[in-house]
């Protein structure tokens, strides 16, 4: 930037040029009348003969005003003067600026009409400012002149480098091209002036990229400066451009950017196979569509000038293999289309071509395009599984074969050199039911069960053949086995037929046609032959008439058919079919008797209800309460009987078993001899085995053996004291075997009353577990509890179980 120094010779210009315009003013000129824009004369020139011109006086001084930019100094830039002819200097005249930038950028001095710019002018910003001027009467700021119009212009300085707006660049040219050959034009731009000297005016020149790349200084555009650039060697080229304001010379501003160029791919790079020769092994039980190698040419190329087509030119064994490109990877990939043998041969020999799909015309001379090589195919040998001689067997039997009929053989073989014997069995998955067999080494399949054609007349079998050296390799086949049929089922109706027979038919009059289905499926088609049953062929209501069309009519024979005689009819119709034996059937059709109206439609059928004459409707009443108080009366009985109590007295052939028994009303006390069988229980050390529990049957057997201690003899104990023994023993039994579940333990009970003082009367508490209860109180309860009070009391029970 300039400072205010380099300015004094812009204002000593301007100041210069006021001075040569002041005396022209003084003598008066033409002027610009600011109100009308019409060119007035001056009133000192000389008067028109023919015309009186009135004089418009001229009281400006002024001109286009020039301020230049990026001036800076502590005092204010001297743009002007401004001055008016009815200014005397004696101070009346007052000077006054309006317009863009007035008083924020130009002021004025009111009185001597100077005009300075207050701050830095950026013609970039701005190129000029528009102001208005008028000289006002200081007392009255009444106009003395008219408002007029002035410009201020910026003048330029070269203080704005090039820049390029667009970069930095990227571009691409084909490799191989020729020198001269355009890459991409840059562009720059300088903010500075272009019609005021040189600061605008760019001229470009490369920084970095040569010998490869040069630049047109005017134009900017790049090209190659080298021909036949290769871009397998190398692909990517980054250039330095500058761009140099006031056409280059010394001093002038500068802008560089940077050029990335990226040399596209042409196809000059045929495809060559790394080894002339290839060689891959297979296994022979390769599935059909598997892939058996993949081979790769090399091209140096990219893109679409890499993609390649390979193809079969010839080799052994033609429509084994076929050939395709992997167009992820451009690998020819061999596939497999017959099946191998190792046995029938062992190898194949191929020659494979491989050719660029996309050839470039421009540069066939670096060619050929294409390449060959040879590829070997070993086959390997695999156990492999049997094979049918026949995929799929046909075989036929009749529906009447016995159990044991041969119907067919199927055969296979090992097609390995080692040549096992093959087993055979059928695949019960597809003979649930078992119909058939196969003998495993013959392959002969024959009839297992009795066959239906009606229920199953096409049996679809898989049979397996199994090498005999190793079960794992199975091969499969399919026998289609189709049961013919014989005439073993009879004919019957083909619907269940309802006939309706009105009470005013006529003789002769067809009530019904019928026909028939049969099971079977002869050859020659179902033929059917209908009769009446040999019992009702000479009835006189009804006959029979065969249509030969397997069809037959029925037909009254009669008429005046009445319900109330007769409701239903049961015709026996006899059906025979045409097969070879004939068979036949009787089926029974049911006619019944309608009322009708006089079209002919049933109105209703059956039986006539009868109703009953001579009783009146109490007497029927009077039945029916008879009936339900008999109901009654039975369920009641049926109820008590339900009810009833179990005898005390138990069976003589039943064990003795220590059971509480449930009492709706109080015992007898010692008294009571019914419940027990005194005598039985005097002789239980002879029936008691001891290593036997009698009271239960244990569900299973206990592994505890009971010491065999002698029993007591209870002949000479009295009464009580042999019921008190027996409990004993019976509680030592079940305290000491282990496996015994305690019965006599696990009676519970849900009420033991209210407001006893006995209590609970539950036998759960026994001696020989550790109880605090005292029972001493059932002594004073009168004789009725006195065996209770001698079992459990502390006296008694001590000098008894002691």
């Amino acid at each position: 930037m300039m400072g205010w120094s380099c300015c004094s010779a812009v204002r000593r210009a301007l100041i210069l040029l006021a001075f040569l315009v002041f005396p022209l003013c003084g003598r008066g000129c033409w002027g610009l009348d600011p109100s009308s824009g019409d060119l007035k004369k001056s009133p000192h020139s000389d008067p028109d003969p023919w015309e009186v011109l009135q004089r418009h006086k001229r009281s400006w001084v002024w001109n286009q005003f020039f301020a230049l930019e990026e001036c800076t100094g502590n005092d204010p830039l001297y743009v002007g003067k401004l001055h008016s002819d009815l200014d005397k200097g004696d101070g009346k005249v007052k000077y006054v600026l309006t317009g863009e930038g007035a008083t924020s950028i130009f002021t004025i001095d009111e009185n001597t009409g100077d005009i300075h710019a207050t701050k830095r002018l950026d013609r970039e910003e701005q190129a000029y400012y528009t102001l208005q001027a008028q000289a006002v009467d200081r007392l009255t700021n009444i106009p003395v002149e008219p408002r007029s119009e002035f410009v201020v212009k910026v003048q330029d300085i070269n203080d704005n480098e090039p820049k390029f707006n667009d970069g930095p660049y990227l571009a691409g040219v084909p490799e191989m091209s020729p020198l001269g050959t355009m890459v991409v034009q840059v562009a720059a731009t300088d903010a500075d002036d272009p019609t005021y000297g040189n600061s605008a005016r760019v001229v470009y020149s490369i920084i970095h990229g040569q010998p490869y790349f040069s630049v047109e200084p005017k134009t900017g555009v790049i090209r190659t400066a080298l021909p036949n650039m290769d871009r397998e060697t190398r692909d990517q080229y980054v250039l330095v451009i500058q761009a140099k304001d006031m056409v280059g010379q010394m001093g002038g501003l500068s802008g560089t950017t940077s050029v990335t160029v990226m040399l596209t791919d042409v196809n000059d790079n045929p495809p060559r196979f790394i080894h002339k020769s290839y060689q891959f092994s297979v296994p022979e039980s390769l599935p059909l569509q598997s892939v058996v190698a993949r081979i790769k040419a090399a091209d140096a190329d990219i893109g679409t000038n890499a993609e390649m087509d390979y193809r079969i030119m010839d080799g052994d064994g033609p429509g084994m293999f076929n050939i395709t490109t992997d167009e992820d990877t451009q690998e020819g990939v061999i596939l497999l289309l017959k099946p191998l043998d190792f046995e029938t041969k062992s190898s194949f020999a191929l020659r494979i071509e491989v050719t660029n799909r996309n050839i470039d015309s421009n540069f066939l001379s670096l060619g050929p395009f294409s390449d060959t090589t040879s590829v070997k195919v070993t086959v390997e040998d695999m156990n492999e599984p049997p094979i049918f001689s026949s995929p799929l067997s046909k075989m036929v039997v009749s529906e009447d074969a016995r159990v044991g009929t041969s119907i067919g053989r199927v055969s296979a073989h090992d097609p390995d050199v080692t040549n096992s014997n093959i087993r055979y069995s059928i695949d019960r998955n597809t003979d649930l039911e078992r119909f058939f067999n196969v003998d495993a080494l013959s392959g002969i399949i024959s009839t297992a069960k009795p066959l239906d054609r009606e229920a199953n007349s096409i049996h679809n079998l898989t049979i397996f053949a199994i090498e005999s050296q190793d079960p794992t390799q199975i091969g499969k086949g399919i026998v289609l086995i189709t049961v013919t049929d014989i005439n073993d089922n009879a004919p019957v109706f083909a619907i269940d037929y309802e006939t309706l027979l009105c009470e005013n038919a006529r003789p002769g009059q067809v009530i019904q046609t019928i026909s028939a289905v049969d099971k079977d499926e002869p050859l020659s088609g179902h033929g059917f032959y209908f009769s009446l049953a040999a019992p009702v062929a000479g009835n006189h209501n009804f006959t029979l008439r065969d249509n030969k069309d397997n069809t037959a009519s029925i037909l009254t024979k009669r008429g005046g058919f009445k319900r109330r005689e007769q409701p239903v009819y049961q015709l026996p119709v006899l059906i025979v079919d045409s097969g070879s034996p004939a068979l036949s059937s009787t089926n029974t059709l049911s006619v019944r008797v309608c009322d009708c109206d006089s079209d002919g439609v049933a109105l209703s059928c059956g039986a006539v209800a009868y109703t009953a004459t001579g009783l009146s409707t109490g007497a029927l009443l009077a039945i029916l309460g008879c009936i339900l108080t008999l109901l009654v009366m039975v369920l009641l009985i049926v109820t008590m009987r339900r009810r009833r109590k179990q005898p005390l007295i138990l069976e003589e052939e039943r064990d003795i078993r220590e059971n509480i028994v449930r009492y709706d009303d109080e015992g007898g006390g010692e008294e009571d001899t019914e419940a027990f069988d005194m005598v039985t229980l005097r002789n239980l050390n002879v029936i008691r085995d001891p290593n036997v529990r009698r009271d239960v049957t244990p569900d299973t057997p206990t592994f505890f053996h009971y010491p065999s201690a002698p029993r007591p003899s209870y002949k000479s104990l009295p009464d009580n004291v042999v019921f008190r023994e027996f409990i004993w023993e019976r509680l030592k039994d079940a305290d000491i075997d282990p496996s015994a579940p305690p019965y006599d333990s696990l009676q519970t009970y849900a009420f033991g009353g209210r407001g006893s003082v006995a209590e609970s009367l539950s036998s759960l508490e026994s001696l020989s577990t550790d109880s605090d209860q005292n029972y001493d109180y059932l002594s004073n309860w009168g004789p009725r509890f006195k065996k209770l009070a001698d079992l459990y009391g502390n006296s008694d029970a001590a000098s008894v179980f002691s």
